[in-house]
């Protein structure tokens, strides 16, 4: 009822949550289905919906990291167990048997770990082609997190190490998984490593208030001491236009990423492959939206209604949708620059959405010249064929 509540000003958020519930199809009970529920309600509907060929590998696959993420994200796991562990779980996913009890009583996720057996037992059914790429994608990512528990985030180029790490590695995994099933072909890997930075970037700023209770932060040292000393002092009201020049910068930072996620989603052919990429992707920018100057990310955890992202869900069918999504938010953030007083890194925020506005239009004319030229060329082959025809008689 709080989704249909948050909705009362949307309509079509409340059509989009009712239809979304009501064709809710209910996935086999399995154990690894029921983990997945647990772990990511949304994602598992959305890899519920995957060609059977990839399903079960993409599953695994995500419970396989998102177990490793479990260890590496709970703070009460002393240093001296975590690094070890996150450095030889590569090894642990063939391990029958094997458990994991050292999460503190407060972890969501424990549950998995507690039951990771299950886990292990379906990864070692997996072809051996999709073994490969889930245990070499879970070893990279390992030591990388693993790396930066003693790490900072400090420089850009730490900030995009550490996504590349957490996420890039995702993107670039489930890239190799599509290939393995020959329902992928021509896919870039630096284009997937982007495709999971936007999303995790996007994150980042979302958890800063979370982070910071936690005692840890992820936002770049470069990018943050620009403006303060130490980034508690951006929820102080006398550096409210500190935070947010901060926050737009990052915002910005993350937008200039999404051109190239846009390519990568242009080359996909399998229809349940596009949806499952397309989803967070739209969800990320979505957020970004919200994110743009809104002083409310360093008060509370930020997130858009759930009746708008069941909306957007639905909406997106094919790629030209999502384009057009891509597009109106890009508008919708430049837009919303137009009408800020003060500097607020508004140019970089801006020329961003203009990036991103002429990677649309630009694929919008590529595919017109495309139009015209198949047309051209049915038409020269008619008449070719009805000229041999008025030869022959």
């Amino acid at each position: 009822m709080s989704a249909i509540y948050q909705s009362i000003l949307h309509p079509s958020e409340i059509y989009s949550l009712v239809k979304y519930k009501l064709l809710d199809e209910k996935p086999e009970k399995t154990r690894l289905n029921h983990l997945l529920n647990i772990t990511s309600r949304s994602f598992a509907r959305v890899i519920q919906s995957l060609d059977p060929e990839i399903r079960q590998a993409v599953c695994i696959f995500y419970l396989v990291l998102r177990g490793l993420d479990t260890v590496e994200d709970d703070m009460t796991i002393p240093k001296e167990e975590k690094i070890p562990l996150l450095r030889v779980f590569h090894e642990k996913i063939y391990e029958k048997g094997y458990c994991y009890y050292g999460n503190g009583p407060n972890e969501k996720d424990a549950v998995l770990l507690h039951s990771f057996d299950h886990v292990i037992e379906e990864f070692l059914k997996l072809k051996p082609k999709y073994q490969k790429v889930i245990a070499d994608i879970t070893k990279r990512m390992g030591n990388g997190m693993a790396d930066f528990i003693t790490k900072k985030v400090e420089t850009m180029q730490d900030y995009n190490l550490y996504t590349h790490y957490v996420a890039g590695l995702v993107g670039i995994g489930l890239t190799e998984l599509f290939k393995e099933s020959n329902l992928e072909k021509e896919l870039d890997l630096d284009q997937a490593n982007e495709m999971g930075l936007f999303l995790q970037k996007t994150n980042i700023l979302k958890d800063f208030v979370t982070d910071l209770e936690e005692g840890r932060l992820f936002w770049p040292k470069q990018v943050w001491e620009q403006y303060v000393n130490d980034p508690k002092d951006f929820v102080l009201p006398e550096n409210r236009e500190k935070a947010l020049s901060c926050l737009n910068d990052l915002v910005a930072d993350a937008l200039e990423l999404v051109p190239s996620c846009l390519s990568y989603m242009s080359k996909l052919e399998n229809k349940s492959v596009f949806h499952f990429c397309a989803i967070p992707q739209v969800m990320a920018i979505a957020t970004l939206v919200l994110f743009f100057n809104n002083y409310s990310v360093f008060e509370k955890s930020v997130k858009i209604r759930r009746g708008l992202a069941v909306k957007l869900i639905t909406e997106i069918t094919d790629f030209e949708k999502m384009k057009q999504l891509y597009y109106d938010y890009a508008l919708e953030i430049n837009e919303k620059a137009r009408n800020v007083d003060g500097e607020y890194n508004i140019g970089r925020v801006t020329e961003a959405c203009a990036n991103i506005v002429r990677w649309i239009r630009a694929d919008d004319q590529r595919k017109q010249v495309t139009r015209k030229t198949t047309g051209y060329v049915y038409y020269i082959l008619l008449f070719m064929v009805l000229a041999v025809v008025f030869i022959s008689q």
